[in-house]
């Protein structure tokens, strides 16, 4: 009983969890989750304009959506579990500033090393969108729950597809730095509009960060469907990050000779394929979700070979855009099906573990492919995509051969 009322107490105290989320509060935060996430994106487009204007080979500029995702991955780790610790307005108004400061670092780099630098920062400090998902969740009625976190969670998948669009026009019209100002000074706005509008919470736990850090290890060796969902997302994300790592190398080639706003307007063909993808969560509710983290890998590995195939044809493009965005949501929808599964006094590690091993795959797919894109170009990427794709899909099956356990 004493444990329980330690953790209780923070909850009592909250008057905030007890009151309705207001349609104006939901909405900025559902902006907010967008525009952060949007940080990690915007170099893809841009990556030919910077080689040029930093004078660097492609190869090299391959390294800043890598080490962004890195970053990312290390912030998801390390900075999002303290917000079971601190309190949450002040966590994530320090994360946005210290994001701001990054992007405008980044906007001035003077050099390609300066650059990288940068980046990393821009990821390790782009994690606000995680600490605002469960103090939404926090902050809403029990009813309501679920419709207010799926509001806040469409603005991230609003960002990941608009934010190559938006860069891509900016980067064409104004230079890839003023994509980095503008960002920057956005994060600025949000700030100060989440000051006024966010209320204050309280920690729900009280251990030290170490202890807390700790229990992460302890999930990863003791859930063996947390390490299975974690490596399937890693390699489809992977796989996903390797494609648009590397369009703009592609796309600038013949015979296409397109730009950055061209090479971000497929973004917006993605939407297609992701707008379709709850379905898959619909699917997972009902049956194994396993079935459809296979159906999602089968999905992208098909875009893959249509990218290889008739990739040099730009209807190939599109629908591979389409498959691609399509079966890599649905296999992270369902992977979060089966990590939320497990107890629920574990799901905000959880989703931090399985996020921080996804974008650790995304950064090991940017990485592979701009070094098969420097030897193999087009046809080196897809196979490095699908190499990918296969390691998931061994998991999978040697899973298959134990119980089935979603």
């Amino acid at each position: 009983m004493g444990s329980v009322n330690k953790y209780s107490k923070s909850a009592s105290t909250d008057r905030t969890s007890q009151e309705p989320l207001g349609r104006s509060l939901v909405l900025i935060m559902a902006i907010t989750c967008g525009t952060v996430v949007a940080n990690l994106y915007y170099n893809q487009p841009l990556l030919v304009v910077i080689a040029q204007n930093l004078q660097a080979s492609n190869h090299a500029t391959g390294w800043i959506p890598m080490l962004t995702q890195i970053g990312y991955a290390v912030g998801l780790f390390l900075l999002v579990p303290l917000g079971d610790l601190m309190e949450r307005r002040r966590l994530i108004l320090m994360m946005l500033v210290l994001t701001s400061v990054a992007l405008g670092a980044a906007a001035a780099s003077l050099n390609l090393a300066w650059l990288l630098v940068a980046s990393l920062a821009i990821g390790i400090t782009s994690v606000s969108a995680q600490l605002i998902i469960p103090f939404a969740a926090q902050l809403a009625k029990p009813e309501h729950r679920g419709r207010i976190v799926g509001t806040v969670m469409s603005g991230v998948l609003i960002g990941i597809l608009l934010a190559r669009t938006v860069s891509g026009f900016v980067g064409a019209s104004l230079g890839w730095r003023a994509m980095y100002w503008l960002a920057s000074g956005l994060m600025i706005v949000l700030a100060v509009v989440l000051l006024r509008m966010l209320p204050k919470s309280q920690p729900s736990l009280r251990v030290s960060y170490p202890q807390l850090v700790g229990s992460l290890f302890k999930l990863i060796q003791q859930q063996p469907i947390l390490r299975e969902a974690s490596l399937a997302g890693a390699m489809s994300f992977g796989a996903f990050s390797a494609f648009w790592s590397t369009l703009v190398f592609f796309l600038a080639q013949p015979p296409y000779h397109y730009g950055s706003e061209v090479t971000g307007l497929f973004g917006l063909v993605g939407v297609v394929g992701a707008t379709a993808a709850p379905v898959a969560g619909k699917i997972a509710d009902k049956r194994n979700p396993k079935i459809t983290v296979a159906l999602g890998l089968s999905i992208t590995t098909l875009s893959f070979l249509i990218f290889w195939v008739f990739g040099y044809h730009i209807l190939g493009l599109i629908v591979g855009v389409i498959l691609l965005d399509l079966g890599a949501q649905s296999t992270h929808i369902s992977n979060q099906a089966r990590i939320f599964s497990l107890p629920l006094e574990f799901h905000s590690r959880l989703n931090a573990l399985y996020m921080t091993f996804s974008f650790m795959g995304g950064a090991l797919g940017s990485f592979l492919s701009a070094y098969a894109w420097s030897r193999w170009e087009w046809h080196g990427v897809c196979a490095i995509a699908l190499l990918m794709l296969g390691v998931a899909f061994m998991t999978f099956i040697k899973r298959r051969r134990q119980p089935l356990v979603s």
